[in-house]
């Protein structure tokens, strides 16, 4: 079980210093430590409009983000708070409240921009909080969601960007949450009351024409139609009387507006139970290093002076991630075939077979780990370490038999050798006797057990290395006639030859086993990066398929508010998407 994620109060992620934005070492470091995966929520919103008191109410804390009580703005940058997510276990809730849009005293609006773009980038589920009525004063605020296809850039591709770059935003966007604050007018419409989000839902109709003030109005409102794929409304009546405002986060509950208080609460209940752990494409968990490598990342291009790019950051998060993924394939390797090679094995095939058993664990190690290995760049490393793995214990094998192969024909031919330096055999007959004896201790040899692989090759090179020694003997043997001594020489040499027509045949067998053992893993590879292939390929569908009908469902309703302009440019990006899921059935270069 993962350690719960512990801070006593909100540190800043992303620090504004005289408008340069700057990643926070203590955050990142925060992040680093958060395995589980993560929702991200992250407000946004013009300053002084109460952002941090909502994020507060969603930490579970009456303090902790700074509300203050001017007009003039506190929070500065981003700030994070982790807590634990209180209705779901084992997860962690990411909370980003950032500096107010629109302070007079920063008077740099690129700046705002890029808060607004970093906050879109970072969350699973978006809020923006603003005061009053969704009126077109509102709309006018929210101009930044309308400057986004110029701050953010879904592919790194100037081919995929020609099309329209901003069609995939839907994909990777964040939940919209729309918060009214100090809301007054009565909910309704044509004299029935409506819901807050059938409010929102009025509110972003198009207005027709084509007239400049009526495009300035239909922007932002097809904006946030287009690029949301979930959108919801929640109103908040003033929480006190103005002058108890000052000091709202000293209020008890029962001194605030039970409406006010009744309608946080339902805020909270749809953040808890409705906002999704933060993905990338293809389903991919974010968890608390790969938000910090994203943080990372965007942070970074901006101050570069470079568009964030959706692309980039992932490939970026991908390369720190596989890098990481093999590494602990191969540590996974290291510690199975530790426990379980006990060199040196009798045959060859046996260790291969362990080998085999271990690396197909190791990929399977690396294949949960690892994503977007764009033309199978790391699993090639991989297999090329597993393979150097493999070579080095087959070495390792053999010189761990021959070790024992040689201590062992020390031991059993060692007294042989001290009685030929004492002359035993210097006689006649000797060199008959000194045959009989060295078959008798070849058999004592071959008896004993565990030599390994090298018992016959070891064996081999011992006997050749005597060769000396047995011909002297043989030479000096008076009782053997010239034609016998012959007669033993060719026989001798017949003996030789067997053994390395016997070496050989085994070199070829262990040879044609190393070939087989490099196929299958060859196919084990295939196999498992097939399946994994597939499995992407069913998210990414499964992604391009919500992409669609939500594509879709705007195009019916654009047709029904009279805008066959607007539904025929919907209508391109959905036969894109078409022509992009048909491609997925494509193959792929493997290994």
């Amino acid at each position: 079980m993962l350690p719960e994620t512990h801070m006593p109060g909100p540190v800043c992620l992303i620090e504004n210093t005289c408008g340069k934005l700057i990643a926070n070492q203590e955050a990142l470091k925060i992040l680093s430590a958060i395995e589980e995966p993560v929702v991200v929520v992250a407000i946004v919103g013009l300053y002084r409009t109460g952002k941090s008191y909502l994020m507060n109410k969603l930490a579970g804390k009456k303090k902790g983000f700074s509300l203050g009580s001017t007009v003039q703005s506190h929070t500065k940058g981003i700030w994070m708070w982790c807590v634990p997510h209180p209705t779901v276990p084992h997860h962690t809730l990411v909370l980003l409240d950032t500096e107010g849009l629109g302070d007079v005293e920063k008077g740099d609006n690129q700046n705002d921009s890029w808060i607004f773009a970093l906050a879109i980038l970072l969350s699973s589920t978006f809020v923006y909080n603003s005061m009053g009525t969704i009126n077109q004063q509102a709309m006018d605020q929210l101009h930044y969601v309308t400057e986004l296809t110029e701050h953010i850039q879904s592919s790194s591709s100037p081919e995929k960007r020609e099309v329209d770059d901003s069609a995939d935003f839907v994909s990777f966007f964040p939940a919209f949450v729309w918060a009214l604050r100090d809301f007054s007018l009565e909910l309704e419409a044509d004299g029935q009351p409506i819901t807050a989000d059938e409010y929102l839902d009025l509110s972003l109709r198009l207005r027709k024409g084509d007239e400049k003030k009526l495009k300035s109005y239909n922007q932002p409102r097809l904006c946030i139609r287009k690029f949301f794929p979930q959108k919801k409304c929640f109103i908040f009546d003033r929480p006190a009387s103005r002058k108890h405002l000052v000091r709202l986060e000293q209020l008890q509950e029962e001194d605030l507006n039970p409406d006010f208080v009744e309608q946080v609460a339902e805020f909270c209940s749809h953040i808890f139970c409705h906002s999704r752990v933060k993905t990338l494409s293809g389903g991919i968990t974010v968890n608390g290093p790969r938000l910090e490598s994203l943080v990372l990342t965007y942070v970074n291009t901006i101050s570069s002076g470079n568009l964030p790019c959706i692309e980039n950051a992932v490939l970026a998060l991908a390369q720190i991630e596989n890098t990481a993924a093999v590494q602990k394939a191969i540590a996974h390797y290291d510690e199975q075939m530790g426990q379980k090679a006990q060199l040196p094995t009798e045959t060859l095939q046996e260790l291969l077979d362990l080998h085999r058993a271990v690396e197909r664990e190791a990929i399977a190690v690396f294949m949960k780990s690892s994503f977007k290995d764009v033309d199978q760049k790391f699993q090639t490393q991989l297999g090329e370490q597993l393979q150097a793995k493999r070579d080095d214990y087959c070495k390792r094998n053999v010189q761990a038999s021959t070790a024992i192969c040689e201590a062992l024909l020390q031991d059993i031919f060692g007294p042989l050798e001290d009685e030929v330096k004492a002359g035993a055999f210097s006689k006649p007959g000797g060199y008959r006797l000194f045959l009989k004896k060295k078959q008798e201790l070849r058999n004592k040899y071959y008896e004993e057990p565990h030599k390994g692989i090298q018992a016959e090759e070891t064996l081999k090179k011992y006997l050749e290395s005597k060769e000396a020694m047995a011909d002297a003997l043989l030479q000096t043997d008076q009782s053997l006639t010239e034609k016998e001594k012959d007669i033993e020489v060719e026989r001798l040499k017949a003996e030789a030859a067997e053994a390395s027509k016997k070496i050989l045949e085994e070199v070829q067998k262990k040879n044609e086993q190393m070939m087989q053992q490099r196929e299958k893993s060859y196919q084990e590879h295939v196999k498992q990066l097939t399946d994994k292939i597939q499995e992407e390929r069913s998210k990414i569908l499964q992604e391009q398929q919500a992409v669609l009908a939500q594509k879709l469902q705007e195009q019916r309703r654009l047709l029904q508010e009279g805008f066959s302009r607007e539904s025929q440019r919907l209508q391109n990006e959905i036969t894109e998407i078409k022509k992009k899921s048909a491609s997925q059935g494509g193959g792929c270069t493997i290994l």
